[in-house]
């Protein structure tokens, strides 16, 4: 679960932060006009590793029979949910629960959930939500979660049925290059609408800012905590959704490598990272600031470094913190040297909104087959933790990545979601 930092912004707090224009153009509101019966909604099969409270698969697919603030108030999506396939079932599993009274059905195989059963395809579109679980590390430190075993149970009914509908991949396409490939090449092949991804680029951000379009950028500096296969996925996909807006779009990545801990230090020194750009990512956390007088150094003992030198000269470098930070920011300097930045905020508790603004993505394109953003920006990040942890491996060796050069333009547009609902406790519906 990807979390916000510690404390909360009310309503009165994001006042003070945002401004609230309506974008009546904006995907987050394509499809909140009145007129959708039931029927006519498109039917959505879940395919999970786990469906437990406060699960990728609860802040996701709870949403389709609890409303987008889980809670059954409210706002729903405009999908009806009518099947699932869960992998695991712990003590503590709710998929069943939801099953007996939102009324769609729980099969034993990823199959008969596309099929309700049958012979041949019967829904319109897929959720692929593989987060949580019981399943092993790989030698790089990546849960190996069965995305390329499940998925290809999916790609086997679209080939029986002679039909494909849109599949939404939660997160990654998977953990190493190998099957992040197959996984792509699939969808490409048998032309299936996918898209893939992370709440990052769909999230608040305070002050409201992003990359400026086409122009060129020198260098980017992130900041984020966590797992480095989890926590560090989303760091990447916070740079991607800027890196991607730049003069000429995205052209594929030269090489990647992972420092740690004292190499990190030696690295700024050095001016492998502008410590400028670090220092203004990590003031913009409000709600835990570093303490007067205190630099980052002070405080995160042993951090980890992706550096990424794109085939246009870009760098980017994420910094994953020990300690101290708990959250994401951001910052950017552009070839004529201005720059910017700003924090990717979450909310820290129920209904974890973010994931809303996530599902607000997935919803068009479950009724258009139209991706709202670009799949081949997930194929980027997804190779790009690859490599990183796989320098880590071999002690920060540099990884040239050939394999990377994976040019896309996106022309999808970061809004600002309306101010967050009052956080309820994780623990609460």
């Amino acid at each position: 679960m990807v979390e916000a930092a510690r404390g909360e912004l009310n309503r009165r707090d994001f006042g003070r932060y945002f401004s609230f224009a309506p974008f009546a153009s904006s995907w987050f509101f394509l499809l909140e006009s009145p007129g959708f019966s039931d029927e006519k909604l498109p039917k959505v099969a879940v395919i999970t590793t786990v469906w437990r409270h406060n699960s990728h698969a609860d802040v996701l697919a709870s949403r389709l029979v609890q409303g987008y603030t889980l809670n059954g108030q409210g706002e729903f999506p405009k999908l009806k949910l009518v099947s699932a396939y869960v992998d695991q079932f712990p003590e503590n599993d709710m998929s069943r629960r939801l099953a007996k009274e939102h009324g769609f059905t729980i099969y034993d195989s990823v199959a008969d959930a596309l099929t309700l059963g049958g012979d041949k395809l019967a829904v319109d579109g897929v959720l692929l939500i593989c987060e949580h679980g019981d399943y092993p590390k790989s030698e790089t430190g990546s849960i190996q979660y069965p995305k390329r075993r499940l998925f290809g149970e999916i790609v086997n009914v679209f080939k029986r049925s002679n039909r494909v509908v849109p599949v939404f991949s939660d997160k990654h396409l998977e953990d190493d290059w190998t099957d992040i490939a197959w996984f792509y090449g699939e969808a490409k092949r048998l032309k299936i609408p996918l898209m893939a991804g992370s709440s990052l680029p769909t999230t608040w951000r305070i002050p409201e800012a992003d990359a400026e379009r086409d122009q060129p950028l020198k260098e980017i500096v992130a900041v984020g905590y966590g797992p480095l296969d989890a926590y560090g996925f989303h760091s990447l996909e916070m740079v991607q959704c800027l890196a991607e807006r730049r003069k000429g779009g995205e052209t594929g990545v030269k090489s990647v490598k992972c420092l740690t801990g004292d190499a990190v230090w030696r690295a700024a020194e050095q001016k492998q990272l502008d410590r400028s750009l670090l220092d203004a990512a990590v003031s913009r956390f409000r709600e835990k600031p570093l303490p007067a007088g205190s630099k980052i150094n002070d405080i995160a003992k042993n951090p980890s470094l992706f550096v990424i030198d794109y085939n246009d000269g870009l760098r980017a470098s994420v910094f994953m913190a020990d300690q101290f930070v708990h959250g994401f920011a951001a910052a950017w300097q552009y070839a004529d040297g201005h720059s910017d930045s700003t924090c990717f905020w979450l909310q820290d508790g129920r209904p974890y909104m973010h994931f809303a603004y996530l599902l607000k993505g997935i919803e068009p394109m479950m009724h258009s087959s139209r991706p709202t953003w670009p799949v081949e920006r997930t194929l980027l990040t997804s190779g790009l933790l690859d490599a990183a942890l796989q320098s880590r491996l071999r002690d920060g060796a540099v990884i040239e990545t050939p394999y990377l050069n994976v040019a896309y333009h996106s022309d999808w547009a970061w809004h600002s979601p309306p101010a967050p609902p009052v956080t309820r406790s994780a623990n609460a519906q």
